[in-house]
């Protein structure tokens, strides 16, 4: 059914309503319309990485774990999956007569804002900190969840609209403050992409305002440019009990009939939260009028009728057993194979099972089933930790000794035991073990989203990029022993390990690596995978936060790879194999549209890998291109060791385009290109010896 036939449908319909009935439908949680034939329809449902909070569902890494993928292809398969097992879980569930909260098509997923700061709780549910890469993902996302079909097989949102990551304490009274050069640059190119290109069908908007209108009440962000500029056709919801902080909050209305009035207004279709309920009284008063109420119900029964709901589709056959099926988690443990990331390896990796009599498993994400999921996540049948994963690959052969070490942020385990109650354990394990796996980090307790977390008073950002104390004298503690140690990090952004990823012989990246993540983790430990992930974000030097723009000021300058002025601890891009991969030539010839670049990729070590040839483009003499390169092109590739693969890439010719002061992409500069497997820059250049090679357009 296409748009202009499932809105005539629409329309047909809600023509039939009383401005009663039209205004109950505007609500997340729309009720029933018995006369009509209109089921009851809970529009709340989240496909963050996998079906959540709805019951079992198969269970991806955490997105900022998906994003190091670099994948597009791979992030469209695992939206087909969620939007498969939602659809099947669906069904199930309206079979029962079971309308309530997450059981609905409408997933609010993906989260495209740019992870612009270290300290934001719920970067993790990002795709990172840069324009291009997350609206490459973003756009992949929703044409897997959405499928290409008349019928949608879900409906995907993109969220949140926009210029919104952190501070959480504040966002629900925030006001975000960018030019717009930052706007056209960084905040709207994902939203842009997804609404354009992958047709998204709703759009969520902030909690904060953005230059000085309330996100989801704002003409500039919904009406002059998503509705007019960008021409989105689909509907728009509030994040949840955002209209709420219109009046109790930002203080732009004195009344919830105001709130109300004004989110409508502006094209607001569906209330997350409980101010619409005052809609009818905001009618009442010539707030509002009809013809804005019927106009919203449309939308959101054009989206019903697109998904299906109305009259039943093909997707109403999927059954129940495609829930966590065999092939779902395969392609989950993919996902996991390609996020993680190696960031320091002195050749102690992979470990040789064959040469081990004793491995010690030491800390407190080792066991953590927490630590594999991040937020929003669905329920899994198997959860496998890192200890577990260990324990089933080595088998009896070889023993597996284990410490929790310590709390992930107390200062004891035990309530009634002394401070560091753990650590003569841990010193134990360490000295019986002929190598040590330190697996420490963070999880959704200690970074995520405001209220969620009992982090930093529940705001859920980050206060430092350090590791709690307790596991920062674990650490010293346990590699003062001098055993070989790989440390395993768990965590969604940025984290300064110090000084024990100095004294580590090895540090591997595992983010939030989904509920049975801890088997491929295991399986890179040992050498059975090539660990092939790259950083979709900075991670920064602690003491570098001291020097950052502070967390309020959304201004980029001095801000992720695009702008910082100091190296830093790893770069965006950057993660190493287990082979030794580079680009060793390239050449670009011109097309329609853009260029083509070819690079020869050479992998001179002797495991074979995959790894991400990466291009970036700096504009020579441009007063308005960005300090740094940017990223422009990738592309996973498999590379056999000693051999050479040729690839070829596109570069369109918008993406070498700058933007100016007032927001146009226009051409200056001279471009170059930099082809390599991480970013031209200096520090990728030390951590992994090779340079990239660069052509001049």
């Amino acid at each position: 059914m296409n748009r202009d036939l499932a809105k005539q449908k629409a329309e047909a319909l809600v023509a039939q309503m009383t401005v009663e009935e039209v205004a109950s439908q505007l609500r997340f949680d729309a009720p029933a319309i018995e006369r009509l034939g209109v089921p009851a329809y809970n529009w709340w449902n989240e496909a963050l990485h996998g079906v959540a909070r709805a019951g079992v569902a198969t269970s991806f890494p955490q997105a900022i774990g998906i994003a190091a993928a670099f994948d597009p292809q791979l992030v469209k398969e695992l939206g087909d999956i969620a939007a498969t097992e939602g659809r099947a879980k669906y069904n199930a569930s309206a079979r029962h007569g079971d309308r309530d909260i997450y059981k609905g098509l409408t997933f609010w997923s993906p989260n495209v804002n740019i992870f612009r700061d270290p300290r934001w709780g719920r970067g993790h549910e990002t795709y990172g900190e840069d324009p291009y890469l997350t609206s490459r993902l973003g756009v992949a996302y929703v044409q897997g969840l959405q499928g290409d079909g008349e019928v949608l097989k879900s409906a995907a949102c993109a969220k949140h609209f926009a210029v919104h990551s952190g501070p959480e304490a504040l966002r629900h009274e925030f006001n975000a403050v960018s030019d717009k050069k930052d706007m056209a640059e960084t905040y709207l190119p994902a939203f842009k992409a997804l609404v354009q290109e992958a047709k998204v069908e709703s759009v969520m908007g902030a909690y904060n305002r953005t230059n000085d209108e309330p996100c989801c009440g704002s003409k500039a962000l919904m009406v002059d440019t998503l509705r007019g500029e960008w021409g989105f056709e689909g509907h728009y919801v509030s994040d949840c009990w955002a209209i709420r902080d219109f009046h109790e909050a930002h203080h732009v209305t004195d009344t919830p009939e105001e709130s109300a009035a004004l989110a409508l207004k502006m094209g607001c279709d569906v209330n997350c939260g409980n101010t619409y309920l005052y809609m009818m009284k905001a009618y009442e008063k010539g707030l509002v009028t009809e013809e804005q109420l019927r106009t919203s119900a449309v939308r959101l029964f054009t989206t019903r009728y697109l998904l299906g709901i109305m009259e039943g589709s093909e997707f109403d056959s999927i059954p129940y057993t495609k829930v966590e099926c065999a092939e779902h988690i395969a392609k989950a443990r993919e996902a996991t194979e390609k996020s993680c990331v190696l960031l320091k390896n002195d050749g102690l990796l992979p470990l040789d099972a064959s040469k081990l009599k004793t491995v010690g498993v030491i800390g407190p994400n080792a066991n953590n089933r927490v630590s594999l999921i991040g937020n929003y996540h669905g329920t899994s049948s198997r959860y496998i930790t890192v200890l577990e994963g260990l324990q089933d690959a080595l088998g009896d052969d070889v023993r597996v000794l284990y410490s929790e070490g310590c709390h992930l942020f107390k200062d004891r385990v035990e309530n009634l035991g002394m401070a560091n109650d753990r650590i003569s354990e841990a010193l134990t394990v360490a000295e019986e073990s002929d190598v040590v796996v330190l697996v420490v980090g963070l999880d959704e307790t200690m970074e995520g989203e405001q209220g969620d977390t009992g982090n930093a008073d529940a705001s859920g950002d980050k206060l430092s990029l350090l590791l709690s104390e307790t596991q920062r004298t674990m650490m010293d503690a346990v590699l003062s022993v001098g055993k070989p140690t790989v440390i395993c990090l768990m965590a969604g952004s940025s984290i300064d390990l110090g000084a024990a990823a100095d004294k580590a012989n090895a540090v591997l990246l595992g983010w939030y690596p989904g509920a049975r993540g801890g088997k491929t983790i295991a399986d890179i430990l040992l050498g059975k995978l090539s660990p092939s992930g790259k950083l979709p974000v900075t991670f920064y030097h602690n003491e570098q936060l001291d020097r950052m723009p502070d967390f309020t000021d959304y201004a980029m300058q001095g801000r992720t790879y695009r702008f910082m002025e100091e190296e830093p601890l790893y770069p965006f891009g950057y993660g190493l194999t287990y082979g030794d991969v580079y680009v060793s030539g390239v050449s670009a010839c011109k097309t329609e549209g853009g260029y083509e670049v070819e690079a020869a990729v050479t992998n001179d070590g002797s495991f074979d890998t995959q790894d991400v040839v990466q291009v970036y483009c700096q504009n020579n003499g441009s007063a308005n291109a960005p300090k740094n390169p940017r990223l422009c092109a990738f592309q996973r590739i498999s590379c056999a060791a000693g051999s050479t693969v040729k690839v070829k890439l596109t570069v369109s010719d918008e993406a070498l385009k700058v933007v100016d002061a007032n927001g146009n992409f226009i051409e200056e500069g001279s471009p170059v290109l930099y082809i390599g497997v991480g970013q031209p820059d200096s520090r990728t250049l030390a951590l992994t010896g090779h340079e990239a090679l660069s052509i001049e357009l």
